[in-house]
Protein backbone atom coordinates (compact mmCIF):
# COMPACT_ATOMS: atom_id res chain seq x y z
CA UNK A 1 0.00 0.00 0.00
CA UNK A 2 0.94 3.54 -0.78
CA UNK A 3 0.97 6.20 1.26
CA UNK A 4 -1.28 9.26 0.11
CA UNK A 5 0.94 12.48 -0.59
CA UNK A 6 -0.29 16.02 -1.15
CA UNK A 7 -0.81 16.66 -4.93
CA UNK A 8 1.85 18.86 -6.09
CA UNK A 9 -1.07 20.09 -8.63
CA UNK A 10 -4.91 19.91 -8.75
CA UNK A 11 -5.02 21.84 -5.67
CA UNK A 12 -7.19 25.04 -7.08
CA UNK A 13 -7.90 28.16 -5.56
CA UNK A 14 -11.35 26.50 -3.97
CA UNK A 15 -9.41 23.45 -3.03
CA UNK A 16 -6.79 25.31 -1.15
CA UNK A 17 -9.53 27.63 0.29
CA UNK A 18 -11.90 24.26 1.77
CA UNK A 19 -7.99 22.75 3.52
CA UNK A 20 -7.12 26.00 4.89
CA UNK A 21 -10.60 26.02 6.37
CA UNK A 22 -10.23 22.95 8.01
CA UNK A 23 -6.61 22.85 8.82
CA UNK A 24 -7.80 26.39 10.40
CA UNK A 25 -10.69 25.10 12.26
CA UNK A 26 -8.98 22.22 13.43
CA UNK A 27 -13.03 20.50 14.36
CA UNK A 28 -14.93 18.99 12.41
CA UNK A 29 -16.56 21.57 10.12
CA UNK A 30 -19.53 20.75 7.94
CA UNK A 31 -20.61 21.32 4.92
CA UNK A 32 -22.55 24.46 4.94
CA UNK A 33 -20.57 25.94 8.52
CA UNK A 34 -18.09 25.65 5.25
CA UNK A 35 -20.02 27.69 2.90
CA UNK A 36 -20.32 30.09 6.11
CA UNK A 37 -16.83 30.46 6.74
CA UNK A 38 -15.75 30.85 2.82
CA UNK A 39 -18.04 33.90 2.42
CA UNK A 40 -16.37 35.45 5.36
CA UNK A 41 -12.95 34.99 4.25
CA UNK A 42 -13.50 35.67 0.71
CA UNK A 43 -16.64 38.24 0.80
CA UNK A 44 -18.26 35.77 -1.45
CA UNK A 45 -20.38 33.48 -0.76
CA UNK A 46 -19.51 29.91 -2.59
CA UNK A 47 -22.33 27.44 -4.28
CA UNK A 48 -23.19 24.35 -2.06
CA UNK A 49 -21.78 22.13 -5.02
CA UNK A 50 -18.06 24.44 -5.53
CA UNK A 51 -17.73 23.08 -2.06
CA UNK A 52 -19.16 19.50 -1.86
CA UNK A 53 -16.51 19.41 -5.15
CA UNK A 54 -13.66 20.46 -3.38
CA UNK A 55 -14.95 18.41 -0.12
CA UNK A 56 -14.82 15.16 -2.50
CA UNK A 57 -11.50 15.87 -4.21
CA UNK A 58 -9.60 16.41 -0.59
CA UNK A 59 -11.20 13.27 0.70
CA UNK A 60 -10.13 11.69 -2.48
CA UNK A 61 -6.47 12.64 -2.33
CA UNK A 62 -6.60 11.93 1.61
CA UNK A 63 -5.94 15.59 2.64
CA UNK A 64 -9.60 15.41 4.47
CA UNK A 65 -11.71 12.84 5.97
CA UNK A 66 -15.96 12.34 6.80
CA UNK A 67 -17.09 12.02 10.02
CA UNK A 68 -19.92 10.25 9.57
CA UNK A 69 -21.56 10.73 12.67
CA UNK A 70 -21.30 14.47 12.80
CA UNK A 71 -21.98 15.01 8.92
CA UNK A 72 -19.00 17.40 8.96
CA UNK A 73 -15.18 17.22 7.91
CA UNK A 74 -11.76 17.30 9.02
CA UNK A 75 -8.30 18.04 7.99
CA UNK A 76 -6.25 14.43 7.68
CA UNK A 77 -4.24 14.37 11.14
CA UNK A 78 -1.20 12.43 9.68
CA UNK A 79 -0.02 10.47 6.78
CA UNK A 80 -1.28 6.79 6.92
CA UNK A 81 -1.67 4.11 4.01
CA UNK A 82 -4.16 4.08 1.49
CA UNK A 83 -6.89 1.54 2.60
CA UNK A 84 -5.53 1.31 6.69
CA UNK A 85 -7.94 1.14 9.12
CA UNK A 86 -8.72 5.54 10.94
CA UNK A 87 -9.73 5.65 14.27
CA UNK A 88 -11.52 8.65 15.51
CA UNK A 89 -11.67 9.60 19.07
CA UNK A 90 -14.44 12.38 19.08
CA UNK A 91 -15.12 14.51 22.16
CA UNK A 92 -18.87 15.43 23.18
CA UNK A 93 -17.75 18.56 25.04
CA UNK A 94 -15.31 20.30 23.67
CA UNK A 95 -15.94 18.81 19.76
CA UNK A 96 -11.90 18.19 19.37
CA UNK A 97 -11.51 15.18 17.17
CA UNK A 98 -7.75 12.97 17.75
CA UNK A 99 -7.02 10.78 14.53
CA UNK A 100 -4.86 7.46 15.22
CA UNK A 101 -4.32 4.42 13.15
CA UNK A 102 -3.29 0.91 15.06
CA UNK A 103 -1.53 -2.38 13.55
CA UNK A 104 -3.65 -4.59 15.73
CA UNK A 105 -7.15 -3.26 14.59
CA UNK A 106 -5.96 -3.43 10.81
CA UNK A 107 -5.35 -6.77 10.96
CA UNK A 108 -8.18 -7.75 13.42
CA UNK A 109 -10.58 -6.02 10.51
CA UNK A 110 -8.50 -7.69 7.65
CA UNK A 111 -9.19 -10.89 9.42
CA UNK A 112 -13.01 -10.49 10.14
CA UNK A 113 -13.45 -9.31 6.28
CA UNK A 114 -11.87 -12.14 5.17
CA UNK A 115 -13.75 -14.33 7.41
CA UNK A 116 -17.08 -13.48 6.05
CA UNK A 117 -15.71 -12.89 2.86
CA UNK A 118 -16.28 -9.15 2.81
CA UNK A 119 -14.19 -6.40 1.25
CA UNK A 120 -14.56 -3.26 3.08
CA UNK A 121 -14.64 0.29 0.66
CA UNK A 122 -13.43 2.40 4.08
CA UNK A 123 -12.31 1.37 7.84
CA UNK A 124 -13.31 3.82 9.46
CA UNK A 125 -13.99 3.83 13.73
CA UNK A 126 -15.50 6.58 15.10
CA UNK A 127 -15.53 6.62 18.63
CA UNK A 128 -17.22 8.96 21.11
CA UNK A 129 -16.24 10.45 24.54
CA UNK A 130 -14.72 12.89 26.47
CA UNK A 131 -10.93 13.89 26.00
CA UNK A 132 -8.18 14.18 28.21
CA UNK A 133 -8.83 18.40 28.41
CA UNK A 134 -12.01 17.52 29.45
CA UNK A 135 -11.88 14.67 31.50
CA UNK A 136 -9.43 16.64 33.70
CA UNK A 137 -11.59 20.02 34.13
CA UNK A 138 -14.32 17.68 35.13
CA UNK A 139 -12.34 15.73 37.88
CA UNK A 140 -10.82 19.81 38.74
CA UNK A 141 -14.58 20.95 38.72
Amino acid sequence: MNKKRAPQRGLTPARRAALDILTKANRPVGAYEMIDLLAVENGKRPAPISVYRALGYLLDQGLAHRLASRNAFVVCGHAHEDGEPVIFFICDECGEVREATSPTLAGALTSASAAVGFEPRTRVLEIAGRCARCTEAASEA
